[in-house]
């Protein structure tokens, strides 16, 4: 492992809590794909898998922001349970209703609960901000990690999912998930030595992290972004069915996640001075140009490179994000602010899984594609429209009420 990544994990603790994260996040590369899959195999309906799939990450993204806002106010090891037992008895139900063929309203109903699920991925980003809060360059290779572990996720998440609910049972993708979730979050949470101090309702001024003109923006185009992550997923199963290999369509998603993997890798070894917003705008532009040569792909194996390509532009954009989170976000609200990043993800996998189950009936597999290249195009003009609010205000800059100026390094 390069010194750099070394480094922020001597720190007492860190072990710990990146390994229950990354156990707790597969679950988010597995459920969506795993419920595709089952509801697909069972009934044969693609739009039905996207819209059950749809409904998990909608309910996700109203539901982890509040989670998240009583994280900041109470704490993770108090609010983190709960929630997810919520989210495991509904997931339960949804597996039961699944296969004793209960009516389509029932799989509604379930997904909806099974969406009360934290964001794994801000309580352990919280956690390295507590820990480096004063070291801009660690920090920076912190979030560089938790992306490329992200990725990690990404490459066996599908195949697990995938690969048990096409060769074994079609509910043995999301039941292993909620297994995962359960261990990763109970694990986290026994950890109280790096948990973040909570920060009590008087210390909330303000509203919501919501209100900051920023943090709109990055959510307003995750909402595009997250349309196009969603709806490759969908197509993709699909068009693996189409070709013959539906058991292989994880491993075009393995290689997707891969080449976000390596660039996150090389991305947090860096330190880049400048406009972060403007890295941001160029990321999110260049994941835009790399869903067109999806519009070509004829088989598994061009696809998967093509896909490879596509991951270079992902994990390097969710770093500079986080870094962007942290400039309009106050320290006070930093996991909600968080969260909200990951809540507009699913609001737009929720709208591309759909659409793009919806295509994939109507129009075939290859047509799919269609959906995440207007997705990226729409989010390479939100990034163009909202880039003048992402840059900090002059009188802002070298400044922070709740962070140093090493802390502001990172983020200018």
């Amino acid at each position: 492992m390069p010194s750099p990544y070394r480094a922020i994990f001597a720190a007492p603790g860190t072990k710990g809590f990146a390994a229950a994260g990354f156990i707790g996040r597969l679950p988010l590369s597995m459920t969506g794909i795993g419920v595709v899959t089952m509801i697909s195999a069972i009934t044969g309906r693609y739009g039905l898998a996207g819209a059950i799939s749809a409904t998990i990450a909608l309910s996700a993204a109203v539901v982890g922001p509040q989670i998240s806002r009583m994280v900041d106010r109470h704490g993770q090891s108090r609010v983190l349970r709960p929630a997810t037992v919520v989210s495991l008895l509904a997931l339960a139900g949804l597996l039961v209703s699944a296969h004793q063929r209960w009516p389509d309203w029932t799989l509604f109903v379930f997904s909806a609960g099974a969406g009360c699920v934290p964001s794994i991925g801000s309580m352990v980003r919280a956690r390295w901000a507590a820990i480096y809060s004063g070291s801009p360059r660690d920090l920076h290779t912190a979030y560089a990690a938790e992306s490329v572990i992200d990725e990690v996720v990404f490459i066996l998440g599908p195949i697990l999912s995938v690969g048990l609910s096409s060769s074994w049972f079609p509910e043995a993708g999301p039941l292993l998930a909620a297994c995962f979730l359960a261990v990763g979050v109970f694990w986290l949470t026994a950890q109280r030595a790096t948990e973040p101090r909570p920060h009590p309702r008087t210390d909330h001024s303000g509203g919501s992290a919501l209100a900051s003109r920023g943090l709109q923006v990055l959510v307003a185009v995750f909402v595009a972004t997250g349309a196009l992550f969603g709806a490759i997923e969908v197509v993709t199963v699909a068009f693996a069915e189409d070709q013959g290999h539906k058991s292989a369509a994880s491993l075009p998603l393995a290689v997707y996640a891969l080449g976000s993997g390596i660039a996150g890798l090389v991305f947090g070894l860096l330190h880049l001075k400048g406009d972060a917003a403007r890295r941001w705008v160029v990321g999110v532009c260049a994941m835009a140009v790399s869903m067109i040569p999806l519009q070509l792909v004829g088989n598994l194996p061009v696809l998967a490179v093509a896909l490879f390509v596509a991951g270079l532009a992902i994990a390097p954009t969710m770093v500079t994000t986080m870094a962007l989170v942290e400039q309009h976000v106050p320290r006070a609200k930093l996991t909600e602010g968080m969260t909200w990043t990951s809540t507009g993800l699913a609001v737009g996998v929720a709208l591309g899984s759909s659409a793009a189950g919806w295509v994939v009936d109507g129009f075939g597999a290859r047509a799919g594609y269609a959906v995440p290249g207007a997705a990226g195009l729409l989010a390479a003009v939100g990034a163009f429209l909202g880039y003048r609010r992402l840059r900090p205000a002059p009188e802002r800059v070298g400044v922070r009420a709740d962070a140093g100026d090493d802390e502001q390094q990172l983020i200018s």
